[in-house]
Formats: structure tokens, sequence, C-alpha cells
């Protein structure tokens, strides 16, 4: 669906107002960019989930509790791609397809549910509380943060590419 008017780049939100949005993840804003109210919601979803999970692997969980948290993450994946569809259905509406651009492998929403999971599992590394050493902890709470922050770079490269019209995104 191609737009008449070329993408501002304000249109597309930062990498930080990205992360800030994933920090607040049980506080809508109705005034906040459409795609930063979602952003929020895939990581209130992927910590929901990452909850879940774990008290699906705790021994004392009965089978049909392990069946009820499985209908309870299934419920919570149905969220996810309600909301990257959101995201997707904003780009088709307000960025601009420029035919000839290198098309992108994955739609903008795909590219923040997975920046969404890697927060929390960067947050989930900084809180660990295991019994694992302490310089097991920082290698791993290190390689989270490392990853977060390369989704984090190849975010901006994107939307500077899609603004640039160097780059286009799949819209489905």
């Amino acid at each position: 669906m191609p737009i008449d008017h070329r993408l501002d780049a304000a249109q597309l939100p930062t990498p930080s107002a990205l992360l800030r949005a994933f920090l607040h993840t049980h506080h809508p804003d109705p005034t906040r960019h459409q795609v930063l109210d979602a952003a929020r919601g895939l990581a209130n979803c992927h910590d929901r989930r990452r909850k879940l999970l774990e008290q699906a692997r705790d021994p004392a969980a009965s089978s049909s509790g392990v069946a009820a948290y499985g209908r309870l993450v299934d419920a919570i994946d149905n969220d996810r791609v309600a909301l990257i569809a959101r995201i997707d259905d904003w780009v088709a509406a307000h960025v601009e397809h420029r035919d000839g651009a290198s098309l992108h492998t994955e739609t903008l929403g795909a590219v923040i549910d997975r920046m969404a999971a890697k927060w929390i599992a960067a947050q989930l590394a900084l809180a660990a509380q295991t019994t694992t050493t302490p310089r097991q902890r920082e290698a791993r709470t290190h390689l989270q943060w490392c990853r977060l922050a390369e989704l984090t770079d190849g975010y901006r490269d994107l939307i500077t590419d899609v603004t640039e019209h160097r780059r286009r995104l799949p819209v489905w």
C-alpha cells in the first residue's frame, strides 16, 4: 500500500523511546505513540509468559496445573500476535514503501517483539538469585545486555534505512 508522503523520521519511535516503553510495562498511556503502546504490551506479554513457564517447570506443579499454564501461555502468545499485527498495521498505514528498496526480512512488529523478549531476559539476568557463582551470573548478565544492545543497534539502523528509503518493511 504506497503512501503519498515521505516518512518523517520522528514517526518511528527511537530506540531509547522503545526501551523506555519496555521499562513501563504496566502503565498504558493512550497519548503515546501506537507502536510504543504495543511495544509496552509485548514486554508485558514476555514477562507474564516467562513467569508462567517458570511456574510450569516447578517440580511441585501438578499435571493439570501444567496444562493450565500451557493454555495461559497460548493465550499470551495470541496477545503477542495481535500486538505485532497492530505495529505492522501502523507501518502499513504510515510508512512509505519505496519500490526498489531492499526488503527487510522481518516486519517491524517482529523486530520489536524480539527486542521485548530480550529486554525481559536482560532484566531477569540482573535480578537473578540463582545458585551459580557471581562470575557466572555476571557473564550471563553481560551476554543478555550485549544481545539487547545489538538488537537495539539493529533497530536504529533499520529505522534509519527505512526513513532514507534504502530499505522497506514487509507489509502482510
